[in-house]
């Protein structure tokens, strides 16, 4: 379980940074309070998700199995 929560933190970090990054840019450009916009955007979408992260990774890991099981 430890390893889980953890795993999901990172990776939920790195998506929810990147991605929110990558939309603030596409949406607004880069601006004078780029920056913040884009922390604002982080700090909504990082917990968003961790969550959707921890309960959807198990799902995503058996379809995985599946497609890739000879």
């Amino acid at each position: 379980m430890k390893h889980r929560l953890v795993f999901t933190a990172i990776m939920s970090f790195f998506l929810s940074s990147l991605m929110s990054l990558w939309v603030t840019y596409l949406n607004l450009g880069i601006t004078p309070n780029f920056i913040a916009q884009w922390i604002h955007a982080f700090s909504l979408a990082w917990p968003a998700a961790a969550v959707i992260a921890f309960f959807v990774g198990p799902i995503a890991q058996k379809i995985t199995l599946r497609l890739l099981k000879s």
